[in-house]
């Protein structure tokens, strides 16, 4: 049994970031990620400009800006009548852009790795269970782990609230279609958010020669959406999409001792626009540093409740 003084469920920007902060520490760290990568994301794949403090800590800021990408100078919105309003983002050094996650989380996993946590990739959490001494017994295929602080970092249908009876029921059900498709010509270094009958569309280029294409609407009008999508880009009709539901549930806190929840897990998502990866960043930030204080021997309760105000 390997154990463990903390360990991660989920490899995505909270969970790596959270894994790579405390391995750095010192402490011994397990991620366990259901998936192989690289792999996407249902996502629209924008990184905004306060994320490179918190990769700056990792070391990786400019070997994520060095990945293929996108920059990106503005935002225009698009109302269902036709209306346009268009803002310019400032002009920063290391400013907004639009990356697919498949290189951006495949770069933050690895280096949680190279500073020390023991990756499980294609690793699904079976089982939960706390035992005498308030650790968690985590059972995964063909493996078991213990821990003395579990993260739950595994998106907004995470096991880990389910197992853990903090998973609440969908406040209204949503749908969220997504591709990379070929960058039309004349786009433009913008983001789009085109509101629409049905439901919106979020549009940003993630490189020069694709665009990342999100759809978002109630399962009655998702396939409206998608037929707009058809006309709109000239795409396929078999064209595939990535789908993720539902899209939106009510906050999560940790209710449990040594449970920590973050990111998309923890629905630390900005309402407007649906931008998460900063937040998923911040969110494992402020975990790693808690956790890291925790394991050191500080008092809890005060670190767990400048943790709540923090978070």
């Amino acid at each position: 049994m390997e154990v463990v003084d903390v360990a991660v469920v989920g490899g995505g920007p909270a969970g790596s970031i959270c894994a790579a902060l405390c391995a750095s520490a010192g402490l011994r760290v397990a991620l366990i990620e259901r998936e192989k990568f690289p792999r996407e994301k249902v996502c629209g794949d924008c990184v905004n400009p306060a994320c490179w403090q918190v990769l700056e800590q990792i070391g990786i800021a400019q070997e994520v800006w060095d990945l293929p990408s996108a920059a990106l100078r503005g935002v225009e919105f698009i109302a269902i009548g036709g209306q346009k309003l268009r803002l310019d983002f400032a002009l920063n050094e290391h400013g907004m852009i639009a990356i697919k996650r498949s290189h951006f989380d495949n770069l933050l996993l690895n280096r949680a790795r190279e500073l020390g946590a023991q990756i499980h990739e294609e690793a699904t959490v079976v089982s939960l269970h706390k035992t005498r001494d308030c650790d968690w017994k985590i059972d995964i295929v063909r493996e078991t782990l213990l821990t003395r602080i579990l993260v739950g970092a595994d998106g907004r249908n995470s096991t880990v609230a389910h197992l853990s009876n903090l998973l609440p029921a969908p406040e209204r059900e949503r749908i969220a279609l997504q591709a990379h498709i070929p960058l039309p010509r004349d786009f433009g270094n913008r983001i789009v958010l085109q509101f629409l009958p049905e439901g919106y569309s979020g549009q940003a280029p993630v490189n020069n020669r694709e665009l990342n294409l999100c759809l978002v609407g109630l399962p009655s009008t998702i396939s409206s959406l998608r037929a707009w999508a058809e006309r709109q880009f000239n795409l396929p009709a078999n064209q595939t999409w990535r789908t993720i539901t539902p899209l939106t549930r009510a906050p999560i806190t940790a209710r449990r001792e040594n449970l920590f929840m973050i990111g998309d897990a923890a629905r630390v998502v900005e309402p407007f626009t649906g931008e998460g990866i900063y937040y998923a960043l911040q969110s494992g930030e402020l975990a790693a540093n808690a956790i890291v204080k925790i394991v050191r021997g500080e008092d809890r309760q005060s670190i767990l409740r400048e943790y709540v105000r923090a978070h």
